[in-house]
């Protein structure tokens, strides 16, 4: 399953690296991408992991980012 958010307020090229590396190495996900122009990541997730997939992605952001608010589309 092909998941988005919104990465509200992220203001560094950086961090964006950063928080696409790690949550690339997520066991269970796949094709992530995070584009610090429009401030969205995606990523493919596979449907049985995607909640503990998301918690742990929210976890990386708040670390890296911590003013960053993330928002499903």
């Amino acid at each position: 399953m092909k998941r988005t958010f919104i990465l509200e307020d992220l203001d560094c090229a950086h961090c964006a690296q950063k928080i696409e590396d790690a949550v690339a190495k997520i066991d269970g996900v796949s094709n992530c991408k995070v584009t610090f122009l429009t401030q969205k990541l995606v990523y493919d997730v596979d449907d049985a992991k995607n909640d503990t997939v998301e918690k742990e992605m929210k976890k990386i952001v708040k670390s890296t980012e911590p003013d960053v608010t993330v928002k499903a589309v």
